[in-house]
């Protein structure tokens, strides 16, 4: 078997596309196993988003970018006003995956309008623009990626405690992550500090992904448990608050992995900066606030369940969103990949994205 390819934080690649096929690093597995998985179809790429074989913001908007071109690919022949329809169905199957990460459907809206904005008739010509489409939005996401660890690298110092709450590294985007891209600069910077990742409950990708690739890269880092959070910050361990989002509202509402807003209340009461990163194909104009951003609820296996082992009794009941929303008065700053936007975000994010 070929090794899979490693990005520049010597992380295999989270996902790739590769003489006309899509490969899906499987989270899942991680950090027992590294195992790449070939998407073959549309529905399997729906089916990876959802399991979060590949999740993160923006990784899943490179996926859903590709996978409409894997949806497509038998579509080549068509009639252009056929294959158009068809990506349009293809596009709403695959945003239907997973409905709070904006990222999924801010890249599929732009797959489709870059599509319909061409002047080519030939359904085979379009199929390798959407490709080559597909390809600028991961290249893209690398600077951006980039952009944020410039913009955020600043606030590290030397000697600092720094607590992230789940993944929002490189393994949730094509390099370098969002809310880790601040560290891994400082880190080759020759900084030094101290990382704290939660364990992120039910499915621990602080636990399994964050604390792993940190190790990868050489950063000291240490797993606490979710409720270990409050007291880590009591004992001056944490002096700030670094975590990626899924969704920032137009009025920089925050909507994160949960648990995200137990950080930030405690943040603010012991009065740790809390900072959010994003690029931005995360910041959603359209969604006025928080109230509005939509909440996925995951089965509640992923609560009662670890691996085959049951962990709670038949029958409980059971609550298992994926994300909850931490309003903009506890957020200190927006890290992007143009500079850290600050309160009132409605003005700053407007001014900066106008």
């Amino acid at each position: 078997m070929e090794p899979i390819p490693k990005n520049k934080s010597f992380l295999p690649q989270t996902l790739r596309w590769e003489d006309g096929e899509l490969f899906l690093l499987d989270q899942t597995l991680l950090p027992g196993k590294v195992v790449e998985e070939r998407q073959d179809s549309v529905e399997q790429v729906w089916d990876s988003i959802k399991k979060l074989k590949v999740r993160g913001a923006p990784a899943i908007g490179i996926a859903g970018a590709y996978g409409l071109v894997v949806a497509l690919k038998s579509c080549q022949g068509l009639e252009r006003v056929e294959f158009i329809d068809e990506m349009r169905k293809q596009a709403q199957y695959l945003d239907g995956a997973r409905p709070t990460a904006v990222n999924l459907h801010w890249a599929l809206e732009r797959m489709v309008q870059h599509a319909e904005g061409l002047s080519e008739t030939s359904s085979e010509l379009i199929h390798q623009r959407l490709l080559e489409e597909a390809i600028r939005i991961h290249d893209e996401d690398r600077q951006l990626c980039r952009g944020m660890g410039e913009a955020g690298k600043g606030l590290i110092r030397e000697g600092m405690g720094i607590l992230t709450h789940c993944n929002a590294g490189s393994l949730a985007t094509s390099e370098l992550g969002t809310a880790t891209a601040p560290m891994y600069l400082a880190h080759e910077d020759g900084i030094q500090f101290k990382v704290y990742a939660d364990e992120t409950r039910p499915l621990l990708q602080g636990a399994r992904l964050t604390s792993w690739e940190l190790m990868q890269a050489g950063i000291d880092v240490t797993l606490i448990c979710d409720n270990m959070a409050a007291s880590m910050m009591s004992q001056g361990l944490i002096d700030m608050v670094i975590t990626g989002t899924d969704r920032v509202a137009a009025n920089g509402d925050v909507a994160n992995k949960i648990g995200t807003l137990g950080v930030a209340i405690l943040a603010r009461h012991y009065g740790i900066p809390f900072y959010v990163a994003c690029p931005y194909s995360t910041i959603d104009h359209q969604t006025p606030n928080g109230e509005q951003i939509p909440i996925e609820e995951r089965d509640p296996n992923e609560v009662t369940f670890w691996g085959n082992h049951r962990t709670a009794p038949d029958n409980v009941k059971v609550r298992s969103p994926a994300f909850d929303v931490t309003p903009n008065e506890l957020v200190t700053g927006l890290i992007t990949e143009k500079g850290i936007l600050r309160a009132p975000y409605l003005n700053s994010i407007s001014e900066t994205y106008s």
